[in-house]
């Protein structure tokens, strides 16, 4: 089982890397497929399924599927350009792709299908080219969490145990946290020396070096620009952005004898309110591992950076590496979506992967490394996920910060430690893969139960 630290951390564009950003790429794997074809003069349309179908208004799904099919990605989306475009679109009702003129009336090609769902998983979207009978083309993507996107085929492949990419051999080929503290044992390697092992097998180290770089100056621009913003977030909650106050206030006690002791907690929350408050704005961000919890890695690394006293921007690439192997655990052994396993799959599992990356920079052993990941999972255990109307606001961003302020009290326990605790990690992860099992779908991002449906009431 491998994932590299860029499957995990990918520049995405908000709110959501499950909703928006996998929907984006699908559209644009079939945009490509239909390239390939004589198409023109046939119809495009998508059905949107699941959780995709209840919340994809709220989520920008629906315009993220026709900016994939007009050929964009989250990489390179500009926001501007997006607008223009789909201004043309909606004058046009079409849209070339290869040779052929395709038509693409966005008033009427994406249709929720409320109600059903594939079988797959709860996030499926099918896209069909039409022209008579039988279809062109046809393809269902399956949007898994994280920005992965597979196909019905890639999907079922993948569930059986026959991954559909090319074999990668790494040298520390850990598949659980128990195997990955045994090869630290054998090897003598810290858990970031072995990723980084890993990683080394796919890219020259200054590649690897630059695209972790590249990584941090993302979220920490994010981070910035999130602090700056003011104003009402878009969607129709009328959230007012809090971070920009949050740090003026701040700003305004530094150094006072009266500042308390949890200032350093107040910053810490402003930063991982920051990025997602630029995720609900539809911003740049990066999956951490998805866009609901963008916001707790990166605010641990800035709160290390800025509070801790020695820390040093160096060890920023270690604490990426050491989330990444986490993160690609718990993906691997359970789910980072929200609407396969609730939010405990996805704050949960960015608050075990900040707490093993800050308790790692600490100084903290493998084995305390893996003890701070599993108390920051624990304690996320049945976190449902009922973003209200949908959008990825409410909980979602104070949740950021919750998660950030767990994710640095598990570090710091864990440090005090020796490493030896009751729960393994692998044993948390499976917990999370179960309880999400059984979980109702109401509670996984549909906005069918708890704060979705109660809020009117209070």
């Amino acid at each position: 089982m491998f994932l590299s630290v860029f499957d995990i951390f990918k520049v995405s564009v908000g709110p959501s890397s499950s909703h928006t950003m996998g929907p984006m790429l699908a559209a644009r794997r079939f945009r490509d497929k239909v390239a390939t074809v004589p198409a023109n003069g046939a119809k495009i349309e998508c059905r949107l399924y699941g959780s995709l179908a209840y919340t994809g208004e709220g989520h920008g799904t629906f315009r993220a599927v026709l900016c994939g099919l007009i050929g964009m990605t989250p990489q390179t989306y500009d926001r501007a350009e997006a607008d223009a475009a789909l201004d043309e679109l909606a004058r046009t009702k079409s849209v070339m792709m290869g040779n052929s003129r395709v038509v693409l009336d966005p008033a009427i090609a994406i249709i929720a299908e409320k109600g059903k769902r594939l079988p797959g998983h709860p996030n499926a979207m099918q896209f069909r080219l039409l022209k008579g009978e039988p279809d062109l083309l046809s393809e269902v993507y399956y949007s898994v969490g994280g920005g992965f996107v597979m196909t019905e085929a890639e999907f079922a492949a993948d569930q059986a145990g026959r991954p559909t990419g090319a074999a990668v051999t790494v040298p520390y080929p850990f598949a659980t946290a128990a195997e990955m503290l045994a090869m630290g044992e054998a090897s003598g390697l810290s858990i970031a020396e072995m990723k980084r092992a890993n990683e080394l097998t796919l890219r020259p180290a200054e590649e690897l070096d630059r695209g972790i770089a590249t990584v941090w100056d993302v979220m920490n621009r994010c981070i910035d620009r999130g602090l700056e913003g003011e104003g009402v977030l878009p969607g129709g909650l009328n959230v007012k952005r809090r971070a920009h106050g949050v740090r003026e206030k701040l700003a305004g006690r530094a150094g006072a004898n009266d500042m308390p002791l949890h200032s350093a907690v107040d910053w810490l929350q402003a930063y991982a309110m920051a990025v997602n408050e630029e995720n609900a704005a539809g911003g740049q961000v990066v999956t951490a591992p998805t866009n609901g919890a963008a916001g707790v890695i990166p605010a641990v690394i800035r709160y290390y950076l800025d509070f801790i006293p020695g820390a040093s921007r160096a060890k920023v690439a270690d604490m990426l590496l050491v989330a990444a192997a986490i993160g690609g655990l718990i993906k691997f052994n359970a789910s980072i979506s929200g609407a396969e396993v609730g939010c405990q799959g996805e704050v949960g599992s960015a608050s075990a992967m900040a707490a093993a990356a800050l308790c790692a920079v600490l100084g903290g052993s493998n084995a305390q490394v893996e003890n701070a990941a599993e108390i920051a999972l624990e304690h996320h255990l049945g976190m449902t996920c009922d973003p209200i109307r949908g959008l990825v606001q409410v909980p979602c961003i104070e949740r950021n910060g919750m998660g950030a302020v767990k994710a640095v009290a598990a570090a710091s326990l864990a440090a005090l430690g020796d490493g030896q605790h009751i729960v393994p990690l692998d044993a948390c992860i499976e917990t999370m893969r179960q309880t999400g099992r059984d979980m109702d779908e109401r509670y996984k991002e549909t906005s069918l139960a708890g704060l979705s449906v109660n809020l009117p009431e209070c």
